[in-house]
């Protein structure tokens, strides 16, 4: 095959085990000087600023390019102590109004101790309101706080942790099925579980007191299922957006020890957890319909992974060779992108040319308002220490 027919819309294109061709782009540098950046948030007020969330409890501001020497936000006093090298819980996820520039109002979400902790629970996961005098102001004061919604958590691990705004204008929020091993809380466990917030996708809106659930939520006015319950079945989706195109609702579900998947959401759908793991059987109650379950467009084993990183569908202008596909990775640093072809997704590696040196731990990935992606990772060793790069061509 000729050089020329392996450029596409500029980016080359080479062959990869496992898969057809790599897609090759380079990273940019924007700081590394966040230490465990686990999420990335953007105002839509036309500043063009990424917010940066550190797990260990402050929210960093990166205008114009450049990180300010001032946190937005330092919730960690209203946090459980969080250990820099590996804690599951921590501050995990923002989100903005969508009618931020007008209101100042925005969203964490963050591991706070539980009342009853030790005694069956672990810690409480949180997601509170903040708010700023006006929009352009990049110092936010925690004493705003106002909770929205909390609930228990069993275990330290499993937390979920993201949240986003739809376009529909209500949070998604994704929960984890409260930790251990093989989903063992309850007799069915939690994620198949409709009375629990836990192993789920919830949708809520905030504009209540605290909050209301839409009524057009697939199971209000059920008896014994929460209202605030989008989808269930899910382990610990550590990852979900929005196609900014399309509107799909895209998730990185993590897997027990075998497999790691990729999901696109719909209302009231059944992901499977803890009867499925992937494609794969798990824990089948006897009399189970499985013909009801949702199945991944995608999976991968732990030959390629170990904990997935869900993405972003990539709808910027810098890399047209990305456009329409899905970005994501694994914890161990591997990336890869998926394509439509017709109803199946074919996955292709994503290779960086000027890789970061090191043990590069993917935490989480980011999109600002032009559609661009970002990736947040650790380099692992001494100082474990936090990088946010952009993708570029």
């Amino acid at each position: 095959m000729k050089l020329a027919q392996l450029l596409l819309a500029g980016a080359l294109l080479v062959p990869a085990a496992g898969n057809l061709y790599a897609q090759t782009v380079k990273v940019q540098l924007v700081t590394d000087r966040v230490q465990s950046p686990v999420c990335m948030a953007t105002p839509a007020d036309g500043s063009n600023r990424q917010f940066i969330v550190q797990k260990e409890g402050r929210v960093w501001v990166i205008e114009n390019g450049k990180l300010l020497d001032q946190p937005f936000i330092d919730v960690s006093a209203d946090m459980v102590r969080v250990n820099p090298a590996y804690d599951e819980r921590g501050l995990l996820g923002m989100a903005f109004h969508p009618k931020f520039r007008t209101n100042g109002k925005f969203y964490l979400y963050f591991s706070a101790p539980a009342a009853n902790a030790g005694k069956g629970l672990n810690h409480k996961s949180v997601i509170a309101e903040y708010s700023v005098n006006k929009a352009s102001d990049n110092v936010a004061a925690p004493s705003t706080k106002r909770v929205v919604l909390e609930f228990n958590q069993p275990e330290s691990n499993h937390n979920g942790g993201d949240i986003i705004f739809g376009r529909d204008g209500y949070l998604y929020i994704t929960s984890g099925d409260g930790g251990g091993a093989g989903d063992k809380h309850g007799t069915t466990g939690n994620g198949q579980d409709l009375n629990t917030l836990l192993g789920k996708i919830l949708r809520i809106d905030v504009n209540g007191n605290p909050y209301s659930v839409p009524k057009d939520n697939p199971f209000v006015g059920k008896e014994g299922v929460r209202p605030e319950i989008w989808a269930y079945g899910l382990r610990n989706a550590w990852r979900i957006s929005f196609d900014k195109a399309t509107g799909r609702l895209w998730a990185g579900d993590v897997g027990q020890n075998k497999y790691e998947e990729v999901d696109i959401i719909v209302k009231g759908g059944n992901y499977g957890w803890r009867i499925m793991e992937g494609y794969h059987d798990f824990n089948v109650p006897e009399g189970a319909d499985k013909t009801k379950l949702i199945a991944p467009v995608h999976e991968y084993d732990h030959d390629d992974g170990i904990s997935i990183t869900g993405g972003y569908v990539y709808r910027g202008k810098a890399i047209p060779a990305l456009a329409g596909k899905y970005v994501f990775g694994d914890y161990n640093g591997k990336t890869w992108t998926l394509t439509q072809k017709g109803n199946k997704w074919e996955r292709s590696d994503l290779v960086f040319e000027n890789k970061p040196q090191g043990n590069l731990q993917l935490l989480s990935w980011g999109q600002d308002d032009a559609g661009e992606i970002y990736m947040l990772v650790t380099i692992a060793g001494a100082s474990n220490k936090g990088g946010v790069y952009k993708l570029v061509k």
